[in-house]
């Protein structure tokens, strides 16, 4: 069974950091899209980064500057380093690995307050 398993998320104060981890089991990770998504209270989940196979990255315009994914392929991981954190990215934020199937991870909260 595929499994997608984040940590790293918690409290920060704004303008703070912090550094999510997803570990993927049981998929052919390198051969994968994959991404985080985050989804607030009362709000759709949204795209927050994303990183190809190739190692190509798309941001969403909110995070640009201040958040960076990246991936190891070696430890069937990917991350998303957070800087200078706001309230507004307070969320669940969730793991997706894409390809010919798409998974999801549990989810891991971020909040972001003094």
């Amino acid at each position: 069974q595929v499994r997608l398993v984040e940590s790293g998320g918690g409290l920060a104060q704004p303008g703070g950091s912090l550094r999510l981890s997803c570990a993927a089991s049981r998929i052919s990770f390198s051969f994968y899209t994959m991404a985080w998504y985050r989804q607030a209270p009362g709000k759709q989940r949204e795209l927050v980064a994303r990183i190809t196979s190739g190692h190509v990255t798309n941001y969403a315009d909110s995070v640009k500057g201040r958040f960076t994914i990246s991936r190891d392929n070696a430890k069937n991981t990917v991350y998303l380093q957070m800087n200078n954190l706001k309230p507004e990215d307070t969320a669940v934020y969730y793991c997706n690995a894409n390809s010919v199937n798409d998974y999801w991870g549990q989810g891991t909260q971020v909040t972001v307050s003094s």
